[in-house]
Order: C-alpha cells, then sequence, then structure tokens
C-alpha cells in the first residue's frame, strides 16, 4: 500500500515494476478483484475515453448553446495541415476540447478525475499511443498509472474545483496524463513522479469560476491547455528535467493554495470570468431560457 508520490516510487523502483503494476497491486489488494477483472474494467473506461474524443470531433453542441463545435474546428484545422505545432500536440488539444464538449452536451464521458477535466487525460493518451504506435493495451495498463497519481492527490489534497479550484480538477488531470504518458514513452517511475511535479506546479492557483455555473466556459478551453501541459512536463521529465520543490509538497501546496482560494472562484460562479459583463449576460439569459422552459 502506499499513501504518498514518495512512497509509491519507492515500491516500484524498489520491486523493479512499474507504476501501473503497484497500482494495480494495490486495487486487486483493497477490491479483491482479479487483475484481469481490474483490466476489463479499465478497458471499458478506456472505450467511452476514445468514443468521446471522436464523437466529439464530429461536432457536438451543449444544451445551453453556450459552447460547441470547436472540437471540429481544430479536427478541421488539423487535417489542413498548415498548424504551428506538430501533429501530436494539435491531435491532444483536439481531443481534449471535442471529450469535454461531449461533456457539455450531455453525453458519455470517462471522469478523469472529474467531468469537468475529463479531456485532458483521454487527449493526452490517445494522441501519443498515435505517435508511438502503441496498442490498446499498453495505454489501458497506463491508465492505472494516471490512476494511481489521482488516487495521491485525492486522499492527500482535494481534486473537485468546489474545494480547491481549477487547479484540482485541470491541474490533478494534467498531472495523471504527464505521468501516464511519461512511463508510456518509456520513462522510469522516478521521471513520471517529476512529470507529474511540474505539471501541477504549473497549474497551482487556477481558479474555478464557469460562467453561469456550467461546465462550460472556460472549462472546455482549460482542458486544452491541461493536455498541453502535460506534454510539457512529461517532455521536460524525459529529458532528465527534475521538479526542485519534491513531489508530495506539490501535492501539499496545491491543498494549501486551495483553503485560501475565495469561495467566488471555486465553482461558485459568482467570480473572475463569471462575475464579467459578458459572463453575467449569459447568466442571465440562460437564467430566462430556464425559466420559460419551466412553466
Amino acid at each position: 500500500m502506499f499513501k504518498n508520490i514518495a512512497e509509491l516510487v519507492s515500491q516500484a523502483e524498489t520491486s523493479g515494476k512499474k507504476i501501473y503494476e503497484i497500482m494495480i497491486e494495490q486495487e486487486m489488494e483493497v477490491t479483491g478483484r482479479k487483475k484481469e477483472e481490474l483490466l476489463y474494467t479499465m478497458g471499458n473506461n478506456y472505450k467511452a475515453m476514445k468514443n468521446a474524443a471522436y464523437r466529439g470531433i464530429q461536432g457536438v453542441h451543449s444544451t445551453s448553446g453556450l459552447t460547441g463545435g470547436d472540437g471540429k474546428k481544430l479536427q478541421d484545422y488539423l487535417e489542413k495541415g498548415t498548424f504551428l505545432t506538430d501533429t501530436t500536440f494539435l491531435k491532444a488539444l483536439t481531443f481534449a476540447v471535442a471529450t469535454n464538449e461531449v461533456n457539455a452536451s450531455m453525453g458519455v464521458i470517462c471522469a478523469t478525475p472529474t467531468a469537468g477535466s475529463c479531456g485532458v487525460l483521454p487527449a493526452v493518451l490517445l494522441a501519443v499511443q498515435e505517435k508511438l504506435g502503441l496498442p490498446d493495451e499498453t495505454v489501458i495498463y497506463h491508465l492505472f498509472t494516471a490512476g494511481a497519481i489521482g488516487y495521491v492527490v485525492a486522499n492527500n489534497a482535494c481534486i473537485s474545483g468546489a474545494a480547491g479550484g481549477c487547479q484540482a480538477e485541470v491541474g490533478t488531470a494534467s498531472a495523471m496524463a504527464a505521468a501516464a504518458v511519461t512511463e508510456m514513452a518509456g520513462g522510469t517511475p522516478d521521471q513520471a513522479a517529476h512529470a507529474m511535479a511540474i505539471a501541477l506546479k504549473n497549474m497551482l492557483g487556477l481558479t474555478c469560476d464557469p460562467v453561469a455555473g456550467l461546465v462550460e466556459v472556460p472549462c472546455i478551453k482549460r482542458n486544452a491547455a491541461g493536455a498541453s501541459n502535460a506534454l510539457t512536463a512529461a517532455e521536460m521529465a524525459l529529458a532528465g528535467v527534475k521538479s526542485r520543490i519534491p513531489w508530495d509538497e506539490v501535492i501539499g501546496a496545491m491543498y494549501q493554495i486551495g483553503q485560501v482560494i475565495p469561495v467566488s472562484l471555486k465553482e461558485t460562479a459568482l467570480g473572475g470570468l463569471a462575475a464579467t459583463p459578458e459572463g453575467l449576460k449569459w447568466k442571465k439569459t440562460l437564467g430566462q431560457i430556464k425559466q420559460q422552459n419551466s412553466t
């Protein structure tokens, strides 16, 4: 059993195992389920992630009318081949936006770790899977790597916007993705942990200020930011760059910051972007529509 990242990495290095192997063993011990059962369940989660990503790039819209279609715009832009970065990076952005648009349209997604941050992890893993030509089985195993990071953060800090701001949602998702893709690309447990810490550090202080209280603006685009941040952290970790602040201290810092973030910036839609003139305009408009529909 591990309770923090230091214990997780230590167990992996001592046993010569991958992080995902340690996580699977812990899940078997805690739940009493066999490895095959756990892999089957995770395989279904992976299918849900993949289906959402590919559904989103076809073009979906939220019932509020506030968001939609941006995943398709990114996909069309990708297919033109005139983008500034590279295919893997842009695919990650595209899948992140597309997946979260499916969430906003009330479609089926897999919370990783929350619905509001559901696009980050699958986007990064799907893009890198295609880049490296990896089978689905490899991705499914490394979803347990992401799960191990999410497990530690959830038990030592928080993963909800209401508790700690968007740093707890998209920040954690980005950290999970960074660690998973680092290990998936051949990185060591130590490198995966540094990728996690770098990714989370980059998103400390991120507020949760949803316009009209909906998980749409700025949530959807923040998923793209989280995906790009995860890739940045993974590249740095694989190059040998390390977090100067210890892994678990970064998680502790995120928790402390979440405690002092004003209530107006923790999923209440009372501050930040939600309180801008445009944000208030949308709140009023959607409120009127809701009232009309209820009468």
